[in-house]
């Protein structure tokens, strides 16, 4: 048995073009018309494009939204920007947009630009005072009788990378252990 041809909706169900065009006048996106409506985004588009839209580009749309949500957001992203040192792609998927937008809040809210060598110089300060934190933290535990196998284990880093950042903070490093038999000289003939 053959299903039935596929129920379409009746004429009276899909909005009307001039329906589509006072949602799109009072700020809706031709996305967010097509996710409410069910029409296609051309049958949308053709609508609009009948009743006599005028149509927007993407950053008129942005201008008339909430401005207040969007300068919140451009804040928030230069405090990353500027504080933490965060890069633009990571502004992008802190605010869930492409990069370009992100750059374009930042420089709403104030922000510069930074070149990458800007960056990583940031980044390399931040580290360093973190590694240096690191190191007289596991000084003082090595100090008080700790191992640095022990510190590696708790850390998470190789026993390298431990007496690499004990020598960094000037650690005095305790005598080695000769765990093993006694050894007596052999005199050379």
């Amino acid at each position: 048995m053959n299903p039935g041809p596929a129920s379409t909706p009746a004429e009276g169900d899909s909005p009307t073009p001039e329906a589509l065009r006072k949602q799109y006048e009072s700020g809706a996106t031709v996305a967010e018309l097509v996710a409410t409506s069910g029409l296609s985004y051309g049958t949308v588009l053709n609508r609009l494009r009948e009743a006599g839209t005028v149509m927007r580009t993407s950053w008129q749309t942005r201008r008339m939204r909430d401005g207040q949500a969007r300068r919140n957001l451009a804040a928030r992203l230069r405090r990353l920007y500027d504080e933490q040192g965060a890069t633009l792609t990571e502004l992008a998927v802190a605010g869930a947009m492409p990069r370009r937008a992100a750059r374009r809040l930042l420089i709403e809210a104030g922000g510069t630009p930074r070149t990458t060598q800007q960056t990583l110089r940031i980044r390399s300060a931040a580290n360093t005072a973190r590694r240096k934190k690191l190191a007289l933290s596991l000084r003082a535990r090595y100090e008080a009788g700790a191992t640095v196998p022990d510190l590696a284990a708790e850390c998470n880093y190789s026993v390298g990378t431990v007496y690499r950042l004990l020598h960094q903070a000037g650690t005095r490093m305790r005598p080695k252990h000769n765990h093993g038999p006694a050894r007596t000289r052999r005199n050379r003939s």
